[in-house]
């Protein structure tokens, strides 16, 4: 019997030493972060207006090119951080977008991400230069495919590059996993309403739901944990407080 011969450091140093890098064309690499939120019932994605070409005047992802000394996971989180003032947030790598003429400049290809982001902690991080967009979406369920974006004044928000493709991902991958991980608590603050994590999965979703067969579901799933407190102050019968039992999603 034969054995594998053990490869000599050597001879690979000596390849190293002559490899040309050059040999090969090499695309330019970025993410790009689909930053989801719920404002008034609709599930929003926050956009910057683009001032320079190309797609000057359109509306874009955060995002931004990979260093050549850094993951795809550090990049993403340095796109958040700079560009919209978040760090600590449900952040996951969602698909790669690679289309040889997705970015006129250069061959660009971008590893789309999406975070999930309680709005009042948007409201408190918010750059001047973040907008956020309704999401119109034209399919149903997890048909997938692009989607829109409008404004505060519901005029259309033109978006950039396939961006509207990233975006639509991101929400067929929401409504995907909304059923069996917790996602959706990522858009409450930590103490809730069932009626409010109700309207949270609704805004995901699209569609109305059955409310007490909701309810029952949630109680049933071992994610809540009664406060003991109620809502405070309403005009009407202040209902309990919960939490999830666990804050990460993933």
């Amino acid at each position: 019997m034969s054995r594998r011969k053990t490869a000599n450091p050597g001879e690979e140093q000596d390849f190293l030493a002559s490899y040309d890098a050059t040999a090969f064309d090499r695309p330019s690499l970025a993410v790009d972060v689909a930053i989801l939120t719920a404002i008034d019932g609709h599930l929003s994605v926050a956009l910057v207006e683009r001032t320079e070409h190309p797609h000057k005047g359109c509306w874009a992802l955060p995002g931004g090119f990979v260093r050549i000394d850094e993951s795809l996971d550090r990049a993403a989180d340095r796109v958040l951080s700079a560009k919209a003032g978040l760090s600590d947030v449900y952040l996951e790598q969602l698909y790669t977008f690679g289309e040889p003429d997705r970015d006129s400049r250069t061959r660009v290809i971008s590893v789309g991400y999406y975070a999930l982001v309680d709005p009042a902690r948007m409201d408190r991080n918010r750059r001047p230069d973040l907008a956020f967009g309704r999401i119109v979406v034209p399919w149903e369920g997890e048909a997938g495919g692009p989607v829109g974006a409008r404004d505060r004044e519901d005029r259309q928000m033109i978006l950039a590059f396939d961006h509207a493709d990233i975006i639509g991902m991101a929400v067929k991958r929401i409504r995907g996993k909304l059923d069996y991980t917790p996602i959706g608590f990522q858009f409450l603050a930590e103490k809730f309403t069932l009626r409010r994590l109700q309207d949270v999965h609704e805004t995901i979703l699209g569609r109305t739901l059955n409310k007490d067969s909701f309810r029952r579901r949630m109680l049933a799933s071992g994610l809540l944990g009664a406060t003991g407190e109620r809502e405070t102050p309403v005009g009407h019968r202040p209902a309990e407080l919960y939490r999830f039992t666990k804050r990460s999603a993933i």
